[in-house]
């Protein structure tokens, strides 16, 4: 009798595969939309006051790429250091762009009135060009420190998964 060429393989094998597989096409999904857009000049934020509602409700992502401070217009949303000592990011909508001066005058949508201060094009990050609601407290906890935990453990799992699955079928290989 002729043994075939392709052999079998274990099912505990495959699954341990499969799972190994998963688990690492969930890692690379998950940080995917975090990675990509940093490779092309974007820096991503976490929406974390009400101050931008409706438009950019609190919990949104926010991808904020530099454009040139002349450039914003009025009604662009930017991203800026505030002027607090505690050096927190901003987003609110311009409302006028003073390239003489130097410095936007910016309003949150909820605020009823502008900004106490004009805020100066050092403190200028960049214009919003996306904002995705609700996933800012995804992206805050995979990238905090047990975010990153949870990857490398996963990814940890997925390489044993694998070198079990390898070994599983060397051994139904040897025995037949």
């Amino acid at each position: 009798m002729a043994r075939r060429n392709r052999q079998k393989k274990s099912p505990v094998a495959a699954v341990c595969s499969v799972l190994g597989t998963l688990l690492l096409i969930i890692i690379v999904a998950t940080y995917l939309p975090i990675t990509i857009p940093r490779a092309f000049g974007y820096e991503i934020y976490t929406v974390i006051s009400g101050s931008m509602e409706p438009a950019i409700p609190t919990g949104s992502l926010v991808y904020v790429k530099y454009i040139q401070p002349e450039e914003i217009q009025t009604e662009d949303v930017i991203a800026f250091y505030g002027t607090d000592a505690d050096g927190s990011i901003v987003t609110h909508r311009v409302v006028s762009n003073s390239a003489a001066m130097g410095n936007f005058i910016t309003k949150g949508d909820a605020n009823s009135d502008n900004d106490m201060n004009p805020i100066p094009y050092a403190n200028y990050i960049g214009k919003v060009q996306l904002s995705v609601p609700k996933l800012g407290g995804i992206f805050q906890t995979i990238t905090g420190t047990n975010g990153k935990i949870a990857a490398v453990s996963m990814i940890g799992l997925a390489i044993v998964l694998e070198i079990l699955a390898a070994v599983l079928q060397g051994k139904r290989e040897k025995e037949e």
